[in-house]
């Protein structure tokens, strides 16, 4: 199965709602590298990691439960700059584990960490940012969206210090 169809299936598909679960807590998903993942010199194409970064952030979304909350205001999220580190390379047949969770938010934009790990390893970490688009076209901002996905208004923790910095330079916030 390609990424792209995996995405497909976890977002029309959800994984059933974690009881409990809330904005700031982190969702694990849990893969394994395909034949499709692999580039020429045999482990993960860095493309890929940014798929497979799209299934957890689904998965993520489906651990709240948020995807029918998200669904019947016709919202839906959108990348609007990420970054990767990588670490240690996946190859063909290995089992990982990718942990996203949300660092915090601005008017506009909600931060993420994606953390893969194998084995207790680091093996890589990207930042997302991410927005929110109404089906009318016009922007969510990131606060209406925390607050129904936790049936509160919440307020964002503080950045960490290179998140903070990072968004700054790529200006994310204000475009």
């Amino acid at each position: 199965m390609t990424r792209a169809l995996h995405l497909a299936l976890a977002t029309l598909r959800p994984r059933r709602p974690v009881p409990g679960q809330h904005v700031l807590d982190p969702s694990v998903t849990r893969l394994r590298v395909r034949p499709g993942d692999l580039d020429l010199y045999r482990h993960v194409n860095n493309g890929v990691y940014l798929q497979m970064m799209d299934v957890a952030r689904s998965n993520y979304l489906a651990d709240l439960g948020a995807t029918q909350l998200l669904a019947a205001r016709g919202w839906y999220p959108v990348v609007a700059a990420s970054t990767m580190t990588y670490r240690r390379s996946l190859t063909l047949g290995q089992r990982f584990e990718i942990t996203t969770r949300v660092l915090g938010w601005d008017p506009r934009v909600v931060f993420l960490e994606q953390v893969f790990t194998r084995g207790g390893q680091h093996v890589a970490r990207g930042w997302v940012a991410g927005r929110f688009l109404s089906r009318d076209g016009g922007r969510v901002p990131a606060p209406d969206v925390v607050a129904v996905l936790e049936h509160a208004p919440a307020s964002s923790p503080e950045l960490p210090a290179e998140v903070a910095a990072w968004a700054a330079a790529v200006d994310v916030a204000h475009r």
